[in-house]
């Protein structure tokens, strides 16, 4: 895996939307954030503009994406928003000027798209914070700070408090992961993500309890759970419905069906749509420490 260069002071920065639109006003505090690291940031044309659900049309949104992967002043792209719509443009993307020198790539949610994508072209990018996480004050800026960390070179390590459902044990090995019902989505494409021997990790935000479950099946059918080194199993937030509908909450439903693996387990760990999202570097080596009192992710 290729991994990006560190950004210096004076790097430029490319803030797009390709996928659903965000408004300029709710991205101001990231610039501003990103400016007082010593970084200049360059607005793509699909920050602050919107058509229908998304950010713009599918060859637009395109436009805007490829041109900064291509630009070698841009040192680093972050995704300003999730919502849907990568998986329209990701297989016209060109990576060939971007493979020559290649730059992060921030971002979550249905980022995990181009993330994958990403992979298949053997670089690494960064599964984390975007615009709207900026503006969460001081309970966020743990995690924001971690983004600072990563950009500028320094290894992070990451600890979470231990849960009934773990299955203990330590592992090093490559990470990669993101929004669950992506990585579902991906499964038959060519980005499907190989999991073979790495620790997946995985989040989601605003399902029914039901479709989970159907998720959760389909991700054991296609066997991306089958020989995984661990795996990190983050938050489940703003379910659609009560647990009581389907008869177990999030983790109960991912515990029934991971139980009879083998490999060390962590639940609740700090990455999801909410304040809590730790940035993990997708195809980096971490060392998962899952313990009876204590769990950690290490940058190796």
């Amino acid at each position: 895996m290729i991994q990006p260069q560190n950004l210096q002071k004076g790097d430029i920065i490319g803030l797009v939307c390709p996928a659903g639109a965000i408004a300029l006003d709710k991205v101001q505090k990231c610039i501003e954030t990103l400016t007082q690291w010593g970084y200049e940031v360059r607005l793509g044309k699909t920050v602050g503009s919107k058509k229908d659900s998304f950010s713009a049309t599918d060859s637009e949104r395109l436009a805007d994406l490829q041109q900064m992967m291509d630009d070698p002043n841009v040192k680093a792209i972050l995704c300003a928003r999730g919502g849907y719509g990568m998986s329209r443009i990701v297989n016209d993307l060109n990576f060939s000027s971007f493979n020559k020198k290649p730059k992060w790539v921030i971002g979550f949610s249905d980022i995990t798209v181009l993330h994958a994508a990403l992979q298949r072209q053997s670089v690494m990018s960064i599964h984390g914070p975007m615009a709207a996480a900026f503006n969460k004050g001081n309970q966020g800026e743990t995690y924001i700070n971690a983004l600072k960390d990563i950009l500028e070179g320094r290894k992070t390590c990451y600890q979470a408090p231990d849960h009934s459902f773990n299955k203990m044990g330590t592992i090093t090995a490559p990470l990669i992961g993101g929004n669950l019902c992506i990585i579902a989505h991906l499964i038959g494409s060519k980005n499907n993500m190989d999991t073979k021997g790495k620790i997946l990790f995985l989040e989601d935000v605003g399902e029914y309890h039901y479709n989970l479950d159907r998720l959760v099946i389909q991700i054991v059918n296609a066997g991306l759970f089958e020989n995984l080194a661990g795996l990190v199993i983050g938050g489940f937030s703003d379910m659609k419905d009560a647990s009581s509908d389907f008869g177990a909450t999030p983790f109960e439903i991912l515990h029934a069906h991971l139980e009879k693996y083998n490999y060390p387990i962590c639940f609740d760990f700090p990455v999801s749509h909410g304040i809590q999202n730790y940035p993990i570097i997708q195809g980096a080596t971490y060392t998962l420490n899952v313990q009876n009192h204590a769990v950690s992710l290490t940058e190796a």
